[in-house]
């Protein structure tokens, strides 16, 4: 922590910071201070002034902060505090001077104009005058000092306060300094005072540190942790520094730790530390040195890390212990207990001594013996400063806690020693730890808890306990040299049977766990049949015209009518027209004959035919007739077409109104949804498409999308194309970006289906296109080395890229809203498919990739789309797996047996593996069978009899390999590898050609006796040989050598064939 890298100063390179509400994102944009900020913050600097003018700010009629200029070193100044806390930057080389009636800044050009804004607010607030006193280039700013001050004496100030701790830096600052003590006014320290006026924090920079705290403990938990098993267990020999810098590189760089923060907002807080060996710093001045990680038995690795975001800090420290001793653990475990007492008396309106206190009786109680060792301190406020000095938590610190207050609890054992180690890097030893807590107004929340600092988390064993115990105390020695040669690994396992049987071991648990958890929910009555199919509502009553005098005037032809506006059809019959409902018609079709003669056929639906609705109608008229069909015959076929169309064209129109009708009934009632007002702008992505689409003719138009204060709004240029989607109705959302798609993708899958146009949806998408369809129309094919094509390559890529960011920031700042207090309960944010995990497979008529998201498992490019909880799955069954297969299924089945299985077919079987590693690593049980199930009929069964279920263990029906145990369970399935199959296979053909031989003739079977007997005389490969090198020598022909006569036999068997062994020959099949 010795080298501190400034902040956030104003200049070309630097960021804004969000902690004053700064606008902006990174360099290069224009700074503008948050007004509505700076006047509330503006308010409080006065009330406190004002509140504890004597106690805290030395009874002054004025103080000044003078800024020094920017550096690269990290740093911790209460004047640059002040900026960002005050303007949102750090305005270095800047001096300001508050006083009732006037506020002087004394700065260059460039950073008055930015200043200048603030006129009004500090009027508003404070009623304060704002005068900007501006350097020249060429000037050294006495003149400006001069006048700085004579106004300070004019206004009746007689006691001047300034930050006496901080020694003037720059040529400006030392001349300031000089004036102010030669200015004929009283001076005063007014460090107190500032160190009181950032103790407590707002909602703004609250949420600032726990940004800075889940980036801290992601680093920890997702980079540190990894990262030292890694190297203890390859044994690889990384200095301290090394790590530093690698760690520091990761806290940069937020994806890597999974974090989904901006890296321009996020900066470290100090050089993260690494410390191990025997040399131990617990002070926050520590480095990391260039010694060597060390690890051996019974040995001590301290890890530090804090981190910045929008300036302001959070802090996490762990202790690891490798193969400790018995002294090691229960120093540890004190300290654990000691730090939990500290947290748990972080209490608003309590003394912070008393929180040393809480420290200290437990490790009295516990170790008495450690007691001298126990730090003098259990940490310090936090927040723009890593250490607020007003609030170290010490035996001697009477202030007062209050809500909004932020610490860093920090506590440790120093020079513990272990005399029974024997080296001198095992005797020395130091304990650290520390995290972030935000005081809430019901009590502390720990915001670094995703690192966990429990005893089975941070202690290492590389021993194995149980050999040990098995192995006899005369052979002591010899064990212990075979320990130190049996390391075993930490977390990872680098054979694949260990990780094979790791998995079978956790699915065995995972078992076991869901047969209870199965058992326990039947038992409850907490899922129904499996048959999820369901009934369908009766349609009301049908009514064309409610009275005769509704009835249109007829014709005097008395010809076929069509009322549309009462959607009616009027027919003659014996001499009346006759009305009926258009939906009381089942089909209707025109046809002629050879006299030129056209005749139309209505048929209309009645109860009692197949494929008849019992509507309500039906119901209601039991004993009534009804008229099946009709038949009329015309002259004008013209006129009959027409009549044909009009009334498939109404049935159309009807049966949708109809259909959206029943579907709207179904949905559940959504709140209303609340625009931003002007103040508050909602977020909107532009230029995007939907899916579902909206339904009605025309060219589709592009729509946007807006984020309000309780739900989303989707509109087109069309008035009547509008889509809401409140936020409480949000299931789960996706961010997908385009990677091997051409489309980028917004997706929300929601827990009651909404309309979307005509279209009931339960999943709603917004994508845009990442690339334009062109066509070449030349013709010819252009050269991979065309500038044009590179060219175009290259705005594609551009212009993919920079959709892809624009969806992420939509997203990123969506993620912000659902962070607010009122929407904590809907646990929302975007998730995003994890790629490297996705497979090929079938889900509904066509391939499509399927990807693991980390709730749930998705298809997001294809329609239809697909959404599964993995949180609503029960057992995962993987089926047609045997060897030979290319392919095989996945059938899905879930925790509501009202749910038919969902089915994935034909998923290559190189994902076999895959899949199964993530199925466990997500605690979701599966199976293998080598056929398809049908589902409904057994999910039925357990439902009938969950008992019986229970009773016969559960799922384990499923479970092939146990099935196969309990067949294969005879006494000749412990011994080796016979061939008996083979043996009885060829009996079976020898009494198959027995048997076959009756009808034979007599020559056959002395030709097949004659062959048994030759074969029973065969003679081996070797004695073949040797007969053959005989004769070979009797002829005088040379012998050849071994090399030779292989590779003329593997020329003769062929290399699809083994060669001959030493072995018998085998039978050759009998030949017919």
């Amino acid at each position: 922590m010795a080298e501190h890298r400034n902040g956030n100063g104003l200049q070309s390179s630097s960021k804004p910071s969000g902690g004053g509400g700064g606008g902006g994102g990174g360099g290069g944009v224009s700074y503008q201070i948050d007004l509505e900020n700076f006047a509330k913050r503006l308010q409080a600097l006065y009330g406190n002034w004002k509140e504890n003018k004597g106690e805290l700010w030395g009874n002054c009629d004025a103080f000044a902060v003078a800024t020094p200029p920017a550096s690269e070193d990290l740093r911790y100044l209460k004047s640059s505090a002040l900026n960002i806390w005050l303007l949102g930057y750090e305005f270095p080389e800047t001096i300001m001077v508050f006083s009732r009636k006037q506020l002087h800044f004394l700065c260059s050009a460039k950073k008055a104009s930015l200043i200048e804004v603030v006129r009004k607010s500090a009027k508003e607030a404070v009623g304060g005058e704002v005068v900007i006193h501006v350097k020249g280039k060429g000037e050294d700013g006495s003149v400006q000092m001069d006048a700085v001050l004579r106004a300070v004496r004019e206004g009746k100030g007689s006691v001047l306060g300034y930050l006496a701790k901080e020694a003037p830096e720059g040529a400006l600052l030392e001349l300031w300094s000089g004036k102010i003590k030669d200015c004929g006014m009283e001076v005063v320290d007014v460090t107190n005072g500032l160190s009181d006026l950032f103790a407590v924090k707002d909602v703004e920079e609250q949420k600032n540190v726990r940004k800075a705290a889940f980036l801290t403990a992601s680093v920890m938990k997702n980079f540190v942790v990894p990262k030292l098993e890694q190297v203890i267990d390859e044994e690889q020999k990384v200095s301290h520094s090394a790590l530093m810098d690698e760690t520091e590189k990761a806290v940069l760089q937020p994806a890597r730790v999974k974090a989904k923060l901006r890296p321009e907002n996020v900066d470290i807080c100090y050089p993260p530390i690494f410390q191990s060996g025997g040399q131990f710093d617990l002070r926050p001045s520590a480095t990391s040195n260039d010694e060597n990680l060390y690890y051996e038995s019974a040995s001590v690795i301290i890890c530090a890390v804090g981190s910045r975001y929008n300036s302001y800090c959070s802090n996490i420290a762990r202790t690891f212990l490798i193969d400790a001793n018995s002294l090691q653990s229960k120093a540890y475990e004190v300290l654990l207990k000691a730090q939990e007492a500290a947290i748990a008396a972080l209490k608003p309106g309590e003394k912070v001594s008393s929180v040393y206190q809480a420290v200290l009786s437990v490790v009295e109680r516990d170790a008495p013996e450690l007691v001298p060792n126990l730090a003098k301190s259990a940490g310090t406020g936090i927040g723009l400063e890593f250490r607020e000095s007003g609030l170290t938590l010490n035996a001697k610190n009477d202030r007062v806690m209050k809500p909004g207050m932020i610490f860093n609890v920090s506590l440790g054992f120093q020079n513990l020693q272990s005399p029974q180690n024997s080296s001198s890097k095992d005797q020395n030893f130091s304990l650290l730890l520390a995290d972030t807590v935000v005081l809430g107004p019901k009590g502390p929340d720990v915001c670094t808890n995703i690192s966990s600092k429990a005893v089975k988390d941070v202690a290492y064993s590389f021993n194995e306990d149980e050999e040990e115990e098995e192995r006899p105390k005369v052979k002591q020695e010899t064990s212990r040299i075979d320990a130190l040669m049996s390391k075993t690994t930490l977390r990872s396992v680098h054979s694949e049977h260990n990780k094979e049987e790791a998995r079978r071991l956790h699915q065995a648990e995972l078992a076991r766990q869901k047969n209870e958890e199965t058992a326990r929910r039947l038992a409850g009555g907490g899922s129904g049949n499996g048959d999820s199919r369901s009934v369908s509502r009766p349609s009301s009553e049908l009514v064309a015209y409610k009275n005769v005098n509704d009835l249109p005037f007829p014709k005097a032809d008395l010809m076929i009518q069509i009322d549309q506006k009462n959607e009616a059809i009027l027919l003659p019959i014996y001499g009346s027209m006759v009305p009926f409902h258009v939906s009381t018609v089942k089909t209707v079709n025109n046809q002629s004959d050879t006299n030129r003669n056209s005749y139309i056929r209505i048929i209309f639906n009645i109860p009692g035919t197949a494929f008849s609705p019992h509507d309500a109608n039906s119901l209601k008229h039991q004993g009534s007739i009804y008229l099946k069909e009709v038949s009329f015959r015309s002259k004008d076929s013209r006129h009959i077409n027409e009549i044909v169309a009009q009334i498939k064209t109404l049935r159309r129109q009807v049966a949708s109104r109809e259909s959206e009708r029943a579907e709207r009934a179904t949905l559940v009632t959504q709140e209303k949804l609340v625009l931003a007002n002007s103040k508050i702008r909602p977020l909107r992505l532009g230029d995007l498409w939907i899916r579902p689409q909206f339904g009605g003719r025309g060219r589709k138009q592009l729509g946007t999308l807006e984020a309000h204060i309780n739900g989303f709004r989707y509109s087109t240029s069309k008035p009547d194309e509008r889509v809401d989607i409140m936020y409480a109705n949000i299931k789960h959302a996706f961010f997908q970006p385009a990677e091997n798609e051409m489309i980028c993708i917004i997706h929300f899958h929601l827990r009651n289906h909404i309309m979307v146009g005509t279209k009931k949806t339960k999943d709603v998408q917004f994508y845009r296109e990442v690339m334009d369809m062109v066509q070449n129309v030349g013709g010819g094919r252009r050269s991979a080395y065309d500038p044009d094509e590179i060219e175009e390559e290259q705005r594609e890529r551009d212009r993919k890229n920079k959709i892809n960011m624009e969806f992420h920031a939509f997203a990123h700042r969506v993620n912000d809203i659902w962070d607010q207090s009122q929407f904590k309960g809907l646990e929302l944010e975007f998730d995003q498919p994890l790629r490297e995990l996705g497979f090929h497979g079938v889900p509904y008529k066509a391939t499509a990739f399927i990807v693991p998201t980390s709730s749930c498992l998705v298809e997001l490019t294809e329609t239809p789309f697909l959404v599964i909880t993995l949180a609503e799955i029960e057992i995962v069954n993987l089926e047609r797996v045997g060897f030979g297969q290319k392919n095989f299924d996945m059938a899905i089945i879930f925790k509501d047996f009202k749910r038919d299985v969902f089915r994935i077919d034909s998923i290559p079987t190189t994902s076999l593996e895959s899949i199964k590693e993530w199925l466990n690593t997500t605690d979701i049980k599966y199976y293998e069978s080598r056929l398809n199930l049908n589902w409904r009929p057994i999910l039925k069964t357990i439902v009938d009899d969950p008992q019986k279920f229970i009773d016969d263990g559960g799922w384990e029906f499923l479970n092939m390999d146990a099935t196969d145990t309990d067949t294969d369970g005879s006494e000749e399935s412990d011994k080796g590898y016979e061939p008996s199959d083979v043996e009885a296979e060829s009996e079976s053909e020898e009494e198959e050609s027995e048997s076959a031989s009756l009808v034979e003739s007599d020559d056959e079977e002395e030709e097949e006796s004659e062959e048994e007997s030759e074969e029973e005389k065969g003679k081996t490969w070797e004695e073949l040989e040797r007969e053959a090198s005989n004769a070979d020598r009797e002829r005088g022909v040379d012998s050849d050598s071994e090399d030779e006569r292989r590779r003329r036999k593997m020329k003769t068997f062929g290399k699809s064939r083994p060669g001959p062994s030493s072995g018998s020959m085998p039978k050759r099949a009998k030949m017919r």
